[in-house]
Formats: structure tokens, C-alpha cells, sequence
């Protein structure tokens, strides 16, 4: 017998708030409200969301002789980023490599000041926490904080909504993470967001995340989102979303991540290199890539995931593919991003997408598709 999706800890909360829920990476998810999907986008943008993201992974990962540098080190031979230069109550964006120069899984590392907390994709959870476990074993301690939920909340009113709820956050700036007290409750908060907004993450125990839910959300400026307009809201900023975008197949240089990767673990720095596919991704970055991730505006109508890529209207002959496309209503077009060679990258290049045996034309264009509007 198949077993069913996953709830969510908030489940039955969603579906009395007239959720339509359908399974993603084995979770039961609201894919939007009664506002819809357009809607909710156009809320997000113009005021603030309210997600539920516990479908991702938390992981805490601390040092087992009480060095919490020591555990920094240890991350580092797993990820291509500066993590022992990371200050406490800081976080950074990062990726799990394989050894092909390839991305596992991206996610979020976070100093807490006496562990390392890591927010993971939901379908790579498992295989990440093995992955930590087998490479970490015997120096750190890995554990997944399965009695927590993540809730986010995005836009511009986004601090006027949590900050009525917990004044403090106010002071903190994009990037910042750090321990706060509602009532008498342990949140960990960080100031970061995938829709390109200013926002917060707010890790809370499963228990008590509805109390805190609902109180965000008589704020009058919050309604609650979806994952359909968290896809939107992710492809607008120019935001890769892993299994997508990004794969085992795809090196964080290809996917035009390589502002991810410091100067210190590059070659000529002071920790270069040490974790898997090193070598291939130290080389990309001095010698460039055949092929590149890549924004897209297509003329007409939306090109999804999967659509082949030309050069013309007539070739046969493949040169890429979209990896994400939806309508991008704050951009008021369609938008996609893909793989292209490199000689096919430049901003204005004219590429065609394969659509239902019908070739559609696409440009080449800056990414993100709507500026970002994060509070450093």
C-alpha cells in the first residue's frame, strides 16, 4: 500500500481557511486560498504573506566536544562557502555539492551562537540529514527538528506585522537571525525570504504555530499563501528552486551562483577548496562554463518547466531547455529561466521554446524580473 502525503502541522488549520491542498515532495500542501493565486501574488507583493513552509527541513548541527568552530570547519568540507567567517546571528545562502561539482540540495545556514541550524528542501531532507550524519559522524551532532514548523511571513507590511507581535524584529536587517521570545516561547527569526520581499522566517514548536498564525493573520494587512504564488513570487526575484533549477547534473557556477561561493574557499584564498567537486567548480570559476543559467521573457503566452530550446524557429537541433516558466503578474509577462550555452547567454539573444509542436520566441533578460526589495 502507498502511504499518503505528510501533513503539515497546521493541516486541518489550512483546510478550515478553504485551502486546496495537493501533495508536493510528499507533504500535503496549500496550493492556494479562496483569494487564488493571482491574488495572493499581487497581496505579497503590495502588503504581506503569510506561508506555511514546515515541509522543509531544520537541522541542528552542533560540535560533540563543545567547539563551535570546530563544527564551522567541519560544514565547510561539505559546502563551497565561507561558514567559520560566519558571525553569530548571521546567516548564509549555501549549497551541498557532490563530488562532480554538482548541487545536492541548496539551503540556508544559520549561527545561532551555539549551533549551526540549516533550513533544508523538503524532498532532499532525509538524504541531506544522512549525508551530514555520514560526514559529520564521530565530530558533530546532527538533528532534525521535527517538533518545530516554519512559517513565513513576506511584503513590504511584513515588519509592521510581526514586529506588532514581537517589537524587536524590527531591528534586524536582511540576513540577521536570532533567538526571540513570544510569550513564553523560543522562536529562532531570521530576516531573509524567497519571493524577493523583505520578510521573515519564524521557526516555532509545531504545538504552538497556530496560536502564532492566527495572531499574524488578524494583522489587517496579512492574508495566507500558497505554494502557487510562492512559485511565482521565487521566479520573479531570479530564484532557483532545487529539482528544478538545479540538480546533480548542474554545478552552482552553471546555475550562475557563484556570488554564493567567498573569496576565502576560491583559489588564492585563504581556505580554498576541500569539499566535494572542488576541483571542478574551482576550475569553472577561473575558466568559465560551457553553459549557463539563464532569465527569459517569452512573447505571448507562458513557457513551462520542460520546454525545449532553439536557436531559430527551424533548427532541430536542442540547445536548451526552460527549467521554471509561469505568467509573472508584477512583471505583467511571461517569465522563465533555462540552461543555454554560453555563446547564447548575453541579455537580448533571441531563443525559441518548443511549445505543443508551435515555436515560441523568448529573449534573453536580466534576472531578477521585478527588483528586490530586502532591508540590509
Amino acid at each position: 500500500m502507498t502511504a499518503g502525503p505528510t501533513h503539515l502541522p497546521l493541516h486541518a488549520w489550512h483546510v478550515a481557511h478553504g485551502a486546496r491542498m495537493e501533495c508536493f515532495a510528499g507533504w500535503a500542501m496549500p496550493i492556494h486560498y479562496p483569494l487564488g493565486i493571482l491574488g495572493e501574488h499581487k497581496h505579497t507583493r503590495a502588503a504581506a504573506g503569510l506561508f506555511d513552509v514546515s515541509h522543509m527541513g531544520q537541522i541542528m548541527v552542533r560540535a560533540r566536544a563543545g567547539d563551535h568552530l570546530a563544527a564551522a570547519r567541519e560544514l565547510e568540507r561539505l559546502v563551497p562557502v565561507d561558514v567559520m567567517g560566519l558571525k553569530a546571528g548571521r546567516q548564509r545562502y549555501a549549497v551541498l555539492t557532490n563530488e562532480s561539482g554538482g548541487v545536492r540540495d541548496d539551503l540556508m545556514i544559520a549561527n545561532l551562537g551555539d549551533c549551526w541550524y540549516l533550513v533544508v528542501n523538503a524532498a532532499a531532507t532525509a538524504a541531506d540529514v544522512a549525508h551530514l550524519e555520514e560526514h559529520l559522524y564521530g565530530t558533530c551532532s546532527v538533528e532534525l527538528a521535527s517538533a518545530r514548523a516554519l512559517l513565513a511571513v513576506q511584503g513590504p507590511d511584513a515588519c509592521g506585522a510581526l514586529s506588532a507581535l514581537m517589537p524587536a524584529v524590527a531591528a534586524m536587517h536582511f540576513m540577521d537571525v536570532g533567538a526571540f521570545r513570544v510569550d513564553d516561547t523560543t522562536c529562532f527569526i531570521s530576516r531573509s525570504g524567497y519571493t524577493g520581499e523583505d520578510g521573515f522566517e519564524l521557526s516555532v514548536p509545531a504545538a504552538l504555530a497556530e496560536d502564532i498564525a492566527e495572531r499574524l493573520l488578524r494583522h489587517p494587512s496579512v492574508q495566507l499563501i500558497g505554494l502557487g504564488a510562492r512559485d511565482s513570487l521565487r521566479l520573479e526575484a531570479g530564484l532557483c528552486l532545487c529539482g528544478h533549477d538545479l540538480g546533480g547534473d548542474t554545478t552552482p557556477i552553471e546555475a550562475a551562483l557563484d556570488w554564493a561561493i567567498q573569496s576565502v574557499r576560491r583559489t588564492g584564498g585563504s581556505r580554498p577548496g576541500g569539499f566535494p567537486g572542488a576541483d571542478v567548480i574551482l576550475t569553472q570559476l577561473e575558466r568559465g562554463v560551457a553553459r549557463k543559467r539563464v532569465g527569459l521573457r517569452a512573447e505571448g503566452r507562458p513557457v513551462r518547466e520542460g520546454a525545449v530550446l532553439f536557436a531559430d524557429p527551424t533548427s532541430d537541433a536542442a540547445i536548451g531547455r526552460v527549467t521554471s516558466g509561469t505568467y509573472g503578474p508584477s512583471a505583467e509577462g511571461p517569465v522563465a529561466m533555462g540552461y543555454v550555452p554560453i555563446s547564447l547567454a548575453p541579455i537580448g539573444t533571441r531563443l525559441f521554446a518548443d511549445v505543443r509542436g508551435q515555436r515560441i520566441p523568448l529573449v534573453v533578460s536580466n534576472m531578477p524580473f521585478v527588483p528586490h526589495r530586502y532591508h540590509r
